[in-house]
């Protein structure tokens, strides 16, 4: 593989990846003109985001299979052609519910581009190469929320918050193009994968046997659900609590998002080096600490507009560290089934991001604590799964007398 063909590569897939982002951040700048268009409070619109998650954490359980039965391209393209109507019928919807229900179905469509990207990095490159190649694939998911919001604050104040859904079923559509004409296809159907539900479920399940996979999975999903509790509460802390416009609240996000990319471009530099668990665990560590800075400093109402800014910029470049290292160590274990693991990786995180944005929701006070203490939760309780689970698959092995641990953890460190 050329390095041009590995860059269209890694350009194409990552921006299957950046669908989901996008459309979780291009529409945030617009949640007051939506609330107020709606007659909605922002509670509501918010749910509206935890819709989207949801469809995710679903629709993703319904890729896996598909994609390990038919192969990774058509199910892919089925899933984005449903994108693209959903994404039509919430620029024209006219009710609350209507935009809730129409992101469920947007996102059942989008996340077929998330589990196709993750599966095809595990098709595409050999196991020591997945954590390098998840590293660029986060640089270029992480570029998405630095354009998405600034361009959707521009967009909604030149031409409204609807016209944010028709350019992404536009962006939607070239990506199709980009599919078609130069990715790969990956693996080759497996006419062996049923999917009737008894074999689909005993699928899924020897997946979750996979002790490296529940590992990384349930320590590294948590833990990388935080953003989406930072997401949810961020355009009513910016722009309602500090009172920033449109425009300036995509600004900030974005300088917020350039955090996830220096630190994704770091680890790309650190896997040379250190072993993507030694990477996880300081991360988790760090990330703590800085945690309980936000949710103390927030109490006692320490910080202003910028020296929040600051903490989150902090925290928030734990997640370009964590991100690509649990994924390529959820994934490392497969050669068969990647499809089915990519898509339970996938819906849980997607189901943690769901459930943090919906307790940012339910305990909105009007103040910074909701958002900045749901994030501190997934990062002690990522901590404490992470050292709990690793102390758990040691005693196991001592018990069946394994004498290395690299025979039970699949490493994914750089080989020379």
């Amino acid at each position: 593989m050329t390095k041009r063909e590995y860059f269209i590569i890694i350009l194409i897939l990552g921006a299957l990846a950046t669908i989901s982002p996008f459309s979780i951040d291009m529409y945030l700048p617009g949640f007051p003109a939506i609330s107020k268009d709606l007659n909605a409070t922002i509670a509501q619109v918010q749910l509206s985001l935890t819709a989207y998650l949801v469809g995710i954490s679903v629709g993703q359980l319904l890729y896996g299979p598909l994609l390990d039965r038919f192969g990774r391209k058509n199910p892919l393209y089925a899933g984005l052609l449903i994108y693209i109507a959903a994404s039509l019928a919430c620029a024209y919807t006219d009710s609350v519910n209507s935009l809730i229900m129409m992101r469920f179905i947007q996102a059942v469509g989008g996340c077929a581009g998330m589990v196709a990207a993750q599966a095809l990095v595990r098709d595409i490159f050999p196991v020591n190469k997945t954590a390098q190649a998840f590293s660029l694939l986060t640089l270029v998911i992480a570029v998405s929320p630095m354009i998405a919001p600034t361009v959707g604050g521009y967009v909604t104040a030149a031409f409204g918050w609807h016209a944010v859904f028709i350019i992404l079923a536009a962006i939607t559509a070239l990506i199709m193009v980009g599919v078609y004409v130069a990715l790969p296809e990956g693996q080759q159907p497996d006419q062996s994968i049923s999917l009737k539900p008894k074999p689909v479920i005993k699928n899924f399940l020897s997946v979750l046997k996979q002790e490296q996979f529940l590992l990384y999975a349930l320590a590294g999903g948590i833990a990388t659900a935080a953003p989406f509790a930072y997401i949810a509460g961020s355009s009513d802390v910016f722009m309602n609590i500090y009172h920033v416009s449109e425009k300036e609240y995509g600004w900030i996000f974005a300088f917020l998002a350039f955090a996830m990319i220096g630190s994704t471009q770091l680890n790309h530099f650190i896997l040379n080096k250190y072993k993507s668990e030694q990477v996880i665990n300081f991360t988790l560590i760090y990330q703590t600490v800085v945690a309980v800075l936000l949710v103390v400093g927030s109490y006692y109402g320490w910080y202003g507009k910028y020296s929040l800014i600051a903490l989150l910029f902090i925290f928030l470049t734990g997640q370009g560290l964590l991100n690509p290292n649990a994924t390529a160590l959820s994934l490392a274990p497969f050669t068969k089934n990647t499809g089915s693991a990519a898509a339970l990786l996938g819906s849980f995180r997607m189901a943690m991001g769901g459930l943090m944005s919906a307790a940012v929701s339910i305990f909105h006070t009007g103040t910074t604590l909701p958002m900045v203490s749901v994030m501190a939760g997934c990062a002690v309780t990522g901590l404490v799964l992470l050292l709990l689970g690793k102390r758990t698959i040691r005693h196991r092995a001592s018990r069946r007398a394994v004498e290395d641990d690299t025979s039970v953890l699949v490493s994914t460190r750089m080989e020379h």
